[in-house]
């Protein structure tokens, strides 16, 4: 059975802002099955806008940033 879209919800998300760009934590639940965690990064090119990009390694401000979103993601999921 191929991914659909349609049936990926999204149940929680925030993100953190910076000048270079964004790390955005979510929960999704795809077609009613157990909810998950999914944290992706997104940079800003030369014009300003964003781009996705591996999440590689996180800095410790980055961290401190997301992590009272991961918390409450913790939380949307119980």
């Amino acid at each position: 059975m191929p991914y659909d879209s349609s049936l990926d919800v999204n149940l929680f998300s925030k993100s953190n802002e910076t000048d270079s760009g964004r790390i955005t934590v979510s929960v999704y639940s795809y077609n009613n099955g157990p909810k998950k965690l999914q944290i992706t990064r997104e940079n800003r090119n030369m014009e300003g806008e964003l781009r996705f990009t591996k999440l590689g390694r996180l800095t410790k401000e980055e961290i401190t940033a997301i992590l009272p979103f991961i918390q409450e993601a913790i939380d949307k999921m119980a």
